[in-house]
């Protein structure tokens, strides 16, 4: 197939976060459009409280269960803001509930990279934000694309990875 090669970050840690990564990961290759080309590894990783989080969600945070993560690379014909609402559409069909930012979840799908585009918009931001400051996002995503440049930093991600400051746990616990 033709298209753009795109990024997502996987991640749970509700239920049984592994079968509900390895469950998003197979609906994320059924959707039109969309090739599944590589898979991470699956990772146990200690939660990030968001800086944002006020006093009484700290501690609520700071307590919950830790998260399963991946990185999958896709190639798609959709535009971002398609690709965007199958995830949501993934998310909201394996039950998600928004709660509070960075809270436990059933499974959580961030479109992270789509090509070398940048997108601006209200409820849409590519490259993800944050994916710079978190090794739980960089740790999967150097396993499959260590060379793919940021296209706002214009650094690889073994680059930003090399360069990050966080001591949060990821142990790989299976491919």
């Amino acid at each position: 197939m033709e298209g753009i090669l795109a990024y997502i970050g996987i991640g749970a840690n509700l239920g049984d976060p592994l079968a509900q990564c390895r469950q998003a990961v197979e609906k994320v290759s059924r959707i039109p459009g969309v090739t599944l080309e590589r898979v991470s590894s699956y990772y146990r990783t200690e939660p990030v409280v968001p800086e944002s989080a006020g006093p009484e969600h700290r501690r609520a945070l700071e307590k919950q269960d830790w998260f399963v993560n991946a990185a999958a690379e896709i190639r798609t014909i959709l535009s971002p803001q398609d690709l965007w609402k199958e995830l949501r559409r993934i998310e909201n069909d394996m039950g998600r509930v928004r709660t509070i930012a960075g809270g436990p979840r059933i499974i959580d799908l961030d479109l992270l990279m789509y090509g070398q585009e940048i997108v601006e918009e209200k409820d849409l931001r590519v490259p993800h934000p944050e994916m710079h400051r978190r090794l739980f996002v960089l740790e999967p995503m150097c396993e499959i694309a260590s060379y793919w440049i940021h296209p706002v930093f214009g650094v690889s991600m073994r680059g930003l990875k090399d360069r990050l400051d966080d001591d949060k746990t990821v142990e790989r616990i299976c491919k």
